[in-house]
């Protein structure tokens, strides 16, 4: 059972303010420009039972042993293949001639940042909003990444790669920009988009790569004076994605290609799910926080490209 929050230090009388019994103090109890809450709406740590990183990570103890286990088992596999001593591997950035032209860099970007926003939800709702509580699931999130990149370092083809941990401490930092600074979560996402193959997904190796879009969204549903206007169910799109950069083109003396693109997309959750108030609705809404659908977008790219 979550335990109740109070905000005031102890034998301080704070007329005006109630207990929250573990809810989310995503909307203030009091006057909202209190000097308890913070900008974002965190509770100050002067007012907050969970101060440290350990009190707040401890809130969360099983969703943190859940995702850690999720993370570790994808290193498994790699234990019973042929192995070599510990070492790194300089495995470059966004080169055309790197394995995967930077799209395995954006991947660990993503799903870190992914991991620290799973993370913050349950933390900021089991500590009632404590301040920190961000930086505390980013920090979680690249410590785990940091270790299943272990398994990387015992691979005799790869290593453990500096780039990779870069790339997970920048989406990790963007998660914990997106629930700090006052109003950035609302008006900008950073998305995935995965495009139908010939297999129509491809759950590992360079075609799975070739299949995904990364792309930052401006979302008109964040500024207010859009918020009666049908752009409101438009986002301002830049990204990045590679492509031919497969073992079979580059047999062939295809040259990789790096796709940096603009555009402009749907915006499916406000569209469909902005006002639902069932529970898959309001998932609904939060999964295309994350997710771009493909072929809702049109685009124009560095290589003179139009098109999704």
């Amino acid at each position: 059972m979550l335990q109740p929050v109070t905000l005031q230090p102890a034998g301080t009388d704070l007329p005006g303010y109630a207990e929250l019994d573990g809810a989310p103090l995503s909307a203030p109890v009091g006057p909202i420009d209190d000097q308890r809450l913070t900008r974002s709406g965190h509770v100050r740590r002067e007012y907050s039972p969970y101060k440290s990183f350990g009190q707040q990570a401890g809130s969360s103890k099983t969703e943190i042993f859940i995702l850690g286990g999720y993370v570790l088992a994808q290193g498994i596999p790699k234990l019973f293949k042929d192995t070599s001593s510990f070492h790194f591997h300089d495995e470059g950035w966004f080169g055309k001639d790197t394995q995967t032209i930077g799209m395995d860099k954006l991947t660990h970007a993503f799903n870190t940042y992914l991991i620290a926003e799973l993370l913050h939800h349950r933390i900021h709702r089991n500590t009632g909003g404590a301040e920190g509580d961000a930086v505390t699931a980013g920090v979680l999130a690249a410590g785990l990444m940091a270790l299943n990149e272990i398994s990387d370092g015992i691979e005799p083809d790869a290593g453990y790669s500096m780039q990779d941990i870069v790339m997970n401490i920048a989406g990790a930092g963007f998660s914990v920009l997106r629930n700090t600074v006052p109003g950035l979560k609302e008006k900008l996402a950073f998305k995935i988009e995965i495009i139908p193959n010939d297999q129509v997904y491809s759950h590992v190796g360079k075609k799975h790569y070739e299949q995904e879009r990364f792309l930052f969204s401006l979302k008109g549903s964040g500024f207010e004076k859009l918020e009666n206007s049908p752009l409101k169910y438009l986002d301002l799109q830049v990204g990045y994605y590679a492509s031919d950069f497969l073992n079979s083109d580059r047999e062939q003396g295809i040259v990789p290609k790096q796709h940096l693109f603009v555009g402009v997309g749907l915006n499916l959750g406000e569209l469909l799910f902005a006002k639902s108030r069932s529970t898959i609705g309001r998932a609904a809404y939060s999964v295309l926080d994350y997710v771009q659908l493909p072929y809702t977008s049109l685009r124009y790219d560095s290589t003179g490209r139009l098109g999704n």
